[in-house]
């Protein structure tokens, strides 16, 4: 049984719903921490919703905030429990942008996913295993989860940018293109690449206006 995810939204500047932007936040976060950027996004996306879930756990290793899946080396859980959480994640996930585009009456290629570090571990996990292609997904400082599964797995191949800080010191930047690489070896046609130089484990601007061009492409909205 899926878990019902409490998501955070922003209505579009229009009032009217033509695409939506999903934030995935990361371990020990909450949706309010990416919602914020729906605001400088908003204006150039005027007809886009943008929705922010809290993953479905509470984060041991951070009270306040929540976690898609353990992650063993800060939390003391077992592998097994890190890919059971993983894939009862990626349930409750597939279970809300379903509930979404219902709600919302979207198409796929209407809908977008921009995560945050363990964010966009699952973006680029559930994304491509799902019949229906999204519009595209924007993964920030994050990485590729089971390279080794993806070309069994995989049901379609939605567009990619990857954006990391050249300084991050807690997934390293090295990630980006390993991730790039298993995608392509994958069969991806569209994987692009932006490296924020100077900036540690987070969003830079200039990382952010080029996920900003890249979803107002893959959205066709000019």
């Amino acid at each position: 049984m899926t878990r019902a995810l409490q998501a955070g939204r922003k209505e579009p500047v229009s009032g009217e719903t033509r695409s939506a932007v999903i934030f995935l936040h990361g371990y020990g976060a909450n949706g309010a921490d990416l919602l914020g950027l729906a605001d400088p996004l908003g204006d150039h996306m005027p007809d886009t919703l943008f929705l922010a879930p809290d993953a479905p756990e509470a984060c041991a290793g951070a009270p306040m905030g929540y976690q898609w899946f353990p992650i063993p080396w800060i939390d003391g859980s077992s592998e097994e429990e890190s890919q059971a959480g993983l894939l009862r994640a990626a349930e409750d996930l597939n279970a809300f942008l379903d509930g979404v585009m219902v709600d919302e009456d979207l198409l796929p290629e209407q809908v977008m996913i921009l995560g945050f570090s363990q964010g966009t571990m699952m973006a680029l996990h559930v994304a491509p295993r799902r019949e229906d292609e999204i519009a595209g997904i924007v993964g920030f400082s994050g990485r590729l989860l089971a390279p080794e599964l993806l070309a069994d797995e995989l049901q379609c191949r939605p567009p990619v940018l990857l954006v990391h800080g050249d300084q991050d010191d807690v997934v390293p930047v090295q990630s980006l293109p390993e991730a790039a690489q298993a995608l392509q070896d994958a069969g991806w046609k569209e994987v692009y690449a932006h490296i924020m130089k100077g900036t540690a484990h987070g969003i830079a601007p200039d990382g952010l206006q080029v996920a900003l061009a890249f979803m107002r492409d893959r959205l066709g909205l000019g």
